[in-house]
């Protein structure tokens, strides 16, 4: 049995232990683009702060790979699919057989289209370390930084970054900070508390036009830089599967299983779009512990197994300049805001289920029993629930549910 593997990424970590979990004997090749073993893509603000480095950063040991008989082609791309000669063409025509193939392409970064960027001689992206490094090379205590998107992936590398510059700018055309994760009160208190840090925000606006060294927002507001990242999201690599025949929306289409249509065709991690736990709509999930258990889920079943993975949910866990914040699930059913002294906590109820939660601060504290409770679809009328909105603590469950779904003292 030959396992092939697109993109040396977290899911395809995950799925060659997961293969070797059961079959000790087939061999196994994986194809990175990037010219780095697996690394954790989270840690990349970090690496600008120098609060970790590139060896720290690797997913798995240097061992890794060759404990598990794996063989890597670092820096190498894959152009097409043949499925059914069931070849995987490389980039110099070289073809590559398989007899289960993993798609673990990942996403790559939205650029806009902005006037006058082609003017802009330092532009970057922020999702790979390639990208970061590049950045680190041309940062200087004088710069002038305007990172374009207040989302997640801009908000990291204003954190990575705002010690080593002169100023950082962040322009977004949503209303709000962190709009696709948090509501507006909470997305209020952490904007105050990334400017109480020394960011500026632009928001409500974007860039008409760029030159050289300025921008120039729809309201009029001209902006100097020296450097400009464009983090405005990312886009699931599906183009190798749209081009072999595979079903795509936004991402690979796949079943709890990591199946394509194609029973020898698996996909999982950011690339994929398969079922989300509350909906039961499929959904891109660009999470690292999703894309780590679809890419385990997916390498059993490449191996023979049965497995099933049905706990994919929506989640964000970071931390933003000393700020801790945690969303899980989704924002629907029934709204209760808690009262926090230095926070913010507002969970949402559907169906006697908690279905979602947005903690920021002290309220992220004990945040994984919330998250146990969506995952687990804890029934509300087995505990205290005004106890568990208070504290979320053990003692609020039946003794039933805290032995077999939490794990707790009975």
């Amino acid at each position: 049995m030959h396992y092939v593997m697109i993109g040396n990424s977290i899911a395809s970590t995950a799925c060659i232990e997961a293969i070797r979990s059961i079959d000790r004997k087939g061999s196994i090749t994986v194809i990175g683009e990037e010219d780095h073993p697996c690394y954790s893509r989270p840690l990349i603000s970090y690496l600008l702060q120098g609060k970790t480095d590139e060896n720290r950063m690797k997913y798995r040991t240097a061992a890794f790979y060759e404990e598990n008989k794996v063989t890597v082609l670092q820096g190498t791309r894959a152009m097409s699919i043949d499925r059914e000669g069931k070849t995987v063409c490389l980039d110099g025509e070289t073809t590559l057989s398989y007899d289960k193939l993993l798609l673990a392409t990942g996403s790559s970064p939205f650029v806009p289209p902005i006037k006058g960027l082609g003017e802009v001689k330092n532009w970057f992206t922020f999702l790979t370390l390639d990208e970061a490094k590049r950045l680190q090379t041309h940062l200087k205590k004088e710069s002038r930084v305007l990172i374009l998107g207040a989302g997640l992936i801009g908000l990291k590398c204003a954190e990575g970054i705002l010690d080593k510059v002169q100023s950082v700018s962040v322009v977004d055309l949503a209303p709000r900070v962190l709009m696709s994760v948090l509501d507006e009160a909470s997305s209020i208190q952490v904007r105050d508390h990334l400017q109480e840090q020394g960011l500026r925000f632009y928001l409500g606006d974007s860039i008409q036009e760029c030159t050289a060294n300025e921008a120039l927002l729809q309201s009029g507001i001209v902006i100097g830089f020296d450097l400009l990242v464009i983090a405005v999201g990312v886009r699931p690599n599906i183009q190798l599967a749209s081009e072999a025949g595979l079903a795509v929306n936004r991402g690979i289409l796949v079943d709890q299983g990591g199946r394509t249509g194609d029973p020898d065709i698996f996909a999982a991690g950011d690339c994929s779009e398969g079922p989300e736990m509350i909906s039961g709509q499929r959904a891109v999930l660009a999470l690292l512990p999703n894309a780590y258990l679809q890419g385990e889920t997916a390498g059993k079943n490449m191996a023979g197994d049965e497995a099933g993975f049905d706990k994919a949910v929506a989640m964000n866990a970071l931390s933003l300049m000393g700020l801790h914040l945690i969303t899980v699930g989704r924002y629907e059913g029934e709204s209760h805001v808690i009262p926090c002294k230095d926070g913010y906590k507002r969970l949402f109820v559907k169906d006697n289920h908690l279905v979602g939660c947005i903690l920021v601060g002290e309220a992220s504290k004990r945040a994984g029993i919330y998250t146990a409770m969506i995952r687990n679809k804890v029934e509300l009328d087995s505990l205290d629930f005004d106890l568990i909105c208070e504290e979320p603590l053990l003692m609020a469950f039946a003794k039933n549910v805290r032995q077999q779904q939490l794990g707790g003292p009975v």
